[in-house]
């Protein structure tokens, strides 16, 4: 399963960032491999829609579940609209919300 992490840094020792749409990176994990892929938010700086932009992206990428700490109505509705499970109110390190997925804590 792969999972999107709205990150302040471009690796796992990097805390979960709170916004969605301006985040710094995005770290895609599969849990099924134990891999990931450090996704820089190009569209962070945007003047708007930014949330929708990010959402179609890990859609595309084939993103299962986004975690995060607040995530906008807009880029809410993208997520529902595909299927994709979204974790809000998270915080701290990404290893550990990895690892907090994976036990079925979130």
């Amino acid at each position: 399963m792969k999972i999107c992490i709205t990150a302040d840094g471009d690796n796992l020792n990097a805390n979960v960032d709170l916004r969605f749409g301006r985040c710094p990176y995005f770290i895609l994990y599969d849990t099924d491999t134990d891999q990931f892929e450090a996704i820089p938010n190009t569209n962070a700086e945007g003047m708007g829609g930014v949330g929708v932009q990010n959402a179609t992206m890990i859609t595309e990428k084939g993103g299962e579940v986004v975690i995060t700490g607040n995530l906008g109505p807009n880029a809410s509705q993208v997520f529902q609209q595909a299927g994709i499970k979204t974790i809000t109110g998270v915080s701290g390190k990404i290893k550990d919300v990895v690892e907090n997925f994976k036990k079925g804590l979130l």
